[in-house]
């Protein structure tokens, strides 16, 4: 757990707004659909801050911040792979490329997207989709 949650303006000093814009407009995206716990941490060795969304102990996503960047996970285990090669057509073809270049873990690929803009939230809407089914209506 973190000593200090980072405020708004901790997290615009850190990403700049532009990309601050991003992870509202995300994070808005995610609660108006998903009734989760919002858990904050550390971002390990990679970055400076995690947030994740969790449920019942199982993780629906996290985003994640360092100095000018934003990312997204999203972990898709066996049976959510299956799904997602089923679509995968449907899907961005930077969606597709992150999707094959990322290594298949025991527990699932552990898909991380650099996000610069909202360009890629109709992909994480239907990746969040496999995960879990909204639960707000």
């Amino acid at each position: 757990m973190l000593d200090k949650i980072p405020t708004r303006e901790d997290l615009i000093a850190l990403i700049g707004k532009p990309l601050f814009e991003t992870w509202t407009a995300l994070c808005d995206m995610i609660e108006q659909k998903y009734e989760m716990e919002h858990l904050w941490n550390n971002g390990g060795k990679a970055w400076k801050y995690e947030y994740k969304y969790r449920r019942g102990g199982k993780t629906l996503c996290a985003l994640y911040v360092k100095e000018n960047c934003l990312g997204f996970m999203v972990i898709l285990g066996k049976d959510e792979r299956i799904k997602f090669e089923e679509d995968k057509q449907n899907y961005s073809l930077e969606v597709q490329k992150i999707y094959d270049e990322t290594k298949t873990y025991h527990d699932g690929k552990w898909m991380m997207f650099e996000l610069t803009d909202t360009s890629l939230f109709s992909d994480i809407e239907k990746l969040l989709l496999i995960k879990r089914k909204p639960n707000k209506k």
